[in-house]
């Protein structure tokens, strides 16, 4: 995918999000994102015909450790697109843009519906001797 197209699927991406993207340089194959309250961040994107996948890094102290989940992603098996690494990272920034963990609140609501079976007592038990 050339870098127009890829820069056209980040817009796309910012309009469902708080990210803007700021920045883009086609020789660097690089874009810069930002959203209130300053978290920010840059994509590197592979060249077309290289092996390469994307990198993400934030020049900024206070975003690069939330970081990790996207950068653990993206290196995982697998070829990912822009669009996938793009949305992981915004799961990574959840907690600095003030908003909730979506996949562990849907868990937590999952978890308080399951009640717990109660062993049946009138069933014997196999191994056991009834005498």
């Amino acid at each position: 995918m050339d870098f127009q197209q890829l820069a056209d699927v980040a817009e796309k991406w910012c309009s469902n999000t708080p990210f803007e993207l700021i920045a883009t340089e086609e020789t660097e194959r690089r874009m810069d994102f930002y959203a209130d309250p300053g978290v920010s961040f840059y994509v590197l994107c592979p060249d077309n015909g290289c092996g390469d996948n994307f990198h993400v890094w934030s020049e900024s102290e206070d975003c690069l450790p939330f970081l990790q989940l996207a950068q653990d992603y993206i290196s995982s098996c697998g070829k990912k697109t822009l669009h996938e690494v793009l949305e992981k990272v915004f799961k990574s920034f959840r907690p600095l843009l003030g908003l909730p963990d979506t996949d562990d609140d849907a868990f937590e609501e999952y978890s308080a519906d399951v009640e717990e079976e109660e062993p049946e007592a009138d069933h014997p038990q196999m191994g056991v001797s009834q005498q």
